[in-house]
């Protein structure tokens, strides 16, 4: 029997976790109590690390498609398939023809973080996608025109926080998001023992908001409105207080005049809330001596995403509670972080290509989802011909998803790198998996730079394995597209991407000797950071590296040319008159919103038992009022339409979900025979419903969230 140490992958939380190991077997996962962040806090997803390193339906070894039928092959096989087609593809019909799709657990593995773009630059490819557009790419957009940076991205300061304002958001089941937190519900708890107050925004009484100390159940999709009425009490009743943010802030008397028409009478209807209790919480925030706003999925996945992202910013910032102990701060990350040093000002902007069929901006490089199918179907110059998919499953998470998976039949060549044989990955050609979470080294790069806390921790691969690291399946991949073909030396391309890193980090890439793969990268990047850290400290830190509270950064965070905080940014403004419109506009009658699960993330971890055990999840929550009306009953089926087709649902009734309004949980809808748990517990998918062609115009997010729908009783007439 022996015991690793390991960092929890499988969401933002990053806990630390204490797994045993009978040789090879996982004979038990707990929390670690010496992790310097989570302290020994654990989630079922945590719980089940064994359960997914044992998964029998887990891929290990490639497979090829031959005569419509997969056949697991060797690496070598499956390698010289790519090189015989996608080559021949990329000469014929260019590199647009290629287009990529990088799902949520690409971000959470190593791996894919450092190598992937090595991939994605050969390529060489406009037609690139990821499952931000279906989540955060809002806040990237307005972090990047505020603060210089799309990754520039404030997080509440929980550990001293004494008021917490949470629009959309659920970080008890969530974990955080865009808030790496693990034991959330910990740390709302210690706000309100030592005084302080949660306000919970959502049109669900979620579990946050059963622990919070008041509840709003807003109309979904109108969050935008209610923050910019909050920011119009601010500045009627003279409580704006910059303080010392005063010197770094441009565009105050901007947002001032654009905030004249969103009075708490003016959004009372469409919001759904009361004027007064409007005006309430805005003075409560402007008294709290310390205050966070935080919005998430609710906010970011919405007609009005990058609005709603913006205000929640421009409301910290107005409060004075922007890089302010215990108020919303910049993560100070120990490697990779952009402005984790004073740098190069410039102007971060969106928009510099556009999509080929529906002209939707690029952000961040990369193209909304929800035109995918768009560039697979239309013929003409440029028309996606091939596809590479990155741990993802856009069938079952991106909207339309039934036109998508007409699409991807289309395509005249497709690759997957996955571990499982899922709704998406069975349209490739050559599907190649990747080792367990517990054969390979682990860092987060990214989450780390959202954290509550700066931390640093390194976990080495628990296990062996024959399995090749994702890294040098990439660099294969890399070495192919380059012209260099599959025989390409990975030692070559190795030290390539590693001595990119290191120009990027500003060191010598000779200072990380003797090392290969992540942990060169890794080792440069921290020698590169803030900190005076190498990799061999975490090597010798098994629990993690505390680095401390959160401090403030203005303005040496800053990124934008002036060297302020940009609080009216031009393109954010531009489309203040279309939130405007929304105030006279007409409610529909109703409307679907998503929800999370704490037992899942996304659609990826519905193939374990321990997850999907217990009472169904994938359930249609309606209010009581609505049931009534609509002949719905508890445990019976309800059939719903939205623009994209229809679906049949089990029945809810719950009184935590506003009247007017149904939930369906997102990533459902399993019928893949080859996934045994999940297809047996295939619930259904939310997105056959979602419109594609409804997105926030300023990032291209999906509209996720607040999606009109009709629902009667099954047998019973839709309403057309």
């Amino acid at each position: 029997m022996t015991t690793a140490a390991v960092t929890c992958p499988l969401c933002e939380a990053t806990c630390g976790l204490e797994v045993t190991l009978d040789g090879d077997h996982v004979s038990g996962v707990r929390g670690d109590a010496a992790d310097v962040f989570s302290h020994g806090f654990i989630c079922p997803k945590g719980a089940s690390l064994g359960a997914l390193h044992h998964d029998p339906d887990r891929l290990r070894a490639p497979l090829v498609k031959r005569d419509g039928e997969f056949v697991e092959v060797s690496w070598d096989e499956a390698v010289a398939e790519i090189d015989r087609r996608l080559p021949a593809l990329l000469a014929e019909h260019g590199r647009d023809a290629v287009a990529i799709y990088a799902g949520n657990p690409s971000v959470h593995n190593t791996s894919t973080s450092l190598y992937g773009p090595a991939f994605f630059k050969a390529v060489g490819t406009k037609n690139f996608y990821t499952a931000s557009t279906v989540d955060q790419l809002p806040k990237h957009f307005s972090a990047g025109y505020m603060f210089g940076h799309p990754l520039s991205i404030p997080v509440p300061d929980l550990d001293r926080t004494q008021h917490l304002l949470l629009l959309g958001a659920n970080p008890i089941v969530s974990n955080g998001s865009l808030m790496t937190a693990p034991d959330a519900r910990g740390r709302l708890r210690a706000i309100r023992e030592r005084g302080g107050k949660i306000v919970v925004v959502d049109p669900k009484r979620s579990r946050t908001a059963e622990l919070a100390d008041e509840h709003h159940a807003i109309r979904p999709g109108t969050d935008a409105l209610l923050l910019f009425a909050l920011v119009n009490v601010l500045f009627a009743e003279d409580l704006v207080a910059l303080g010392a943010l005063g010197p770094h802030v441009r565009g105050v008397e901007d947002v001032r005049t654009l905030a004249a028409p969103f009075t708490p009478a003016a959004v009372a209807s469409r919001t759904g809330l009361d004027a007064g209790e409007i005006e309430r919480m805005a003075r409560e925030l402007a008294a709290a001596p310390r205050a966070a706003v935080y919005g998430r999925m609710g906010t970011t996945t919405q007609a009005f995403g990058t609005l709603a992202s913006w205000l929640v910013d421009v409301l910290n910032a107005l409060t004075g509670n922007l890089d302010r102990e215990g108020g919303a701060m910049f993560p100070l990350a120990a490697a990779g972080q952009a402005n984790a040093r004073p740098g190069k000002r410039r102007v971060w902007t969106a928009g510099r290509w556009r999509s080929r069929v529906r002209d939707l901006p690029e952000v961040l490089g990369e193209f909304p989802v929800a035109t995918l199918a768009d560039e697979i179907l239309t013929p003409g110059p440029g028309q996606v011909r091939a596809l590479v998919t990155v741990c993802g499953n856009p069938c079952l998470s991106t909207p339309n998803a039934g036109r998508l998976a007409e699409a991807l039949a289309q395509l005249d060549f497709m690759i997957s790198l996955d571990v499982y044989l899922n709704e998406t990955s069975r349209h490739a050609d050559v599907i190649l998996p990747g080792p367990t979470p517990l054969e390979r080294p682990h860092y987060d790069l990214a989450l780390y730079q959202l954290a509550v806390r700066n931390v640093a921790n390194w976990t080495p691969a628990a296990l062996p394995t024959s399995v090749p690291q994702e890294w040098q399946t990439l660099l294969r991949l890399t070495g192919i597209v380059a012209g260099m073909g599959p025989a390409a030396s990975l030692d070559a391309l190795d030290a390539m991407v590693a001595g990119e890193a290191a120009r990027r980090a500003g060191v010598d890439v000779s200072l990380a000797e003797g090392r290969t793969g992540p942990e060169r990268i890794v080792d440069l990047l921290l020698r590169g950071g803030p900190y005076d850290l190498t990799l061999a400290d975490l090597e010798d830190a098994e629990h993690g590296i505390d680095l401390g509270p959160l401090q403030p950064r203005l303005p040496d965070a800053l990124r934008t040319p002036s060297g302020r905080i940009e609080l009216a940014p031009e393109p954010l403004v531009a489309d203040v008159e279309r939130l405007r419109a929304a105030l006279h506009e007409e409610r529909e009658a109703m409307v679907l919103i998503g929800r999370r699960h704490l037992r899942s993330n996304n659609s990826w971890m519905h193939n374990l038992p321990l997850l999907v055990r217990g009472p169904q999840r994938c359930t249609l929550q309606v209010h009581p009022e609505d049931a009534a009306r609509l002949g719905l009953a508890h445990g019976g089926a309800a059939c719903v339409r939205g623009a994209a087709g229809e679906l049949e649902a089990t029945v809810e009734v719950t009184d935590a979900i506003r009247p007017g309004v149904v939930s369906l949980p997102h990533g459902w809808g399993h019928d893949e025979p080859a996934l045994g748990v999940a297809s047996a517990h295939a619930g259904v998918n939310s997105n056959l419903l979602a419109d594609e062609m409804l997105v926030d115009p300023l990032s291209g997010n999906a509209v996720l969230n607040g999606i009109p729908v009709q629902v009667a009783a099954v047998g019973a007439a839709v309403p057309a």
